[in-house]
């Protein structure tokens, strides 16, 4: 099975693109982020003229995740057991093919030490929280999307330009460890060591040409799915098309 995470900046603007994509690699299952679209304008139809299963949670100019399935996606959850219905739409989950995928928009947290970045702080342990009580470590569990970290020194094009900074703070880096001290093992490390690429640039500065990126798209899985997992990479292709998002997609391909 072939899972991908992709932030698409607006589902509605870049549809075709997602669809050429997920006919063209073949992928099964894509979790998507920043769909910004209302989910009674989700753009449905074309998924499911093309046989793809939906599952969507989102709101308008801001936030929204998808699941995007050729397989059935069954036991839908959206957002946080507690939320009310003025939190951001970040979170959605479910089983496909036996396997718990959990989608997440992990919050950007703006500058350090403001009201936003404590909450992604918080969001970050009510993550960890729900896979203590809601997930087994022995079962098929993967937490993917765009997590706003890089983790580690691989995943930044300069660690000086960006030591301290937001996404590579150092509070961050510790609040996304204490979610994959749950069990977790990156299938992209797994696969390719300390290999220095990157799943986001910014639209700006010329960061593409330049290559000046971060890696903080990731996919993230239990123990019995890591050992199934045969290959991990960055496509980089979407990256380089007409209207692109600023983000290009992560694949993971498991023998199940």
């Amino acid at each position: 099975m072939k899972v991908a995470t992709w932030n698409v900046n607006s589902i509605r603007l870049r549809i075709e693109s997602v669809i050429d994509w997920l006919e063209k690699t073949g992928t099964d299952v894509l979790c998507v982020q920043e769909t910004k679209v209302e989910d009674g304008n989700f753009p449905l139809e074309p998924f499911t003229s093309a046989g793809y299963n939906v599952e969507f949670f989102g709101q308008k100019s801001y936030n929204g995740v998808a699941i995007i399935s050729k397989h059935d996606i069954t036991d839908v959850q959206k957002g946080f057991h507690d939320d009310d219905d003025e939190q951001p739409k970040r979170l959605i989950a479910a089983n496909v093919n036996r396997v718990r995928i959990v989608n997440t928009y992990i919050p950007n947290g703006t500058e350090l030490g403001t009201d936003k970045f404590t909450f992604k702080l918080d969001w970050l342990q009510r993550l960890r929280h729900m896979f203590d009580s809601d997930c087994n470590l022995n079962s098929k569990v993967l937490l993917c999307g765009d997590f706003n970290v890089a983790m580690d020194e691989n995943d930044v094009w300069s660690v000086p330009a960006w030591t301290g900074k937001l996404h590579f703070t150092l509070t961050e880096r510790a609040a996304m460890h204490y979610v994959k001290q749950w069990g977790f093992a990156d299938v992209y490390r797994q696969q390719n060591g300390d290999k220095k690429e990157f799943s986001w640039w910014n639209y700006r500065e010329g960061s593409w040409q330049k290559d000046q990126g971060l890696r903080i798209d990731h996919i993230w899985v239990s123990p019995s799915l890591a050992e199934k997992c045969s290959a991990c990479w960055i496509d980089r292709d979407p990256r380089g098309g007409d209207k692109p998002s600023d983000h290009t997609p992560v694949v993971a391909e498991f023998a199940i």
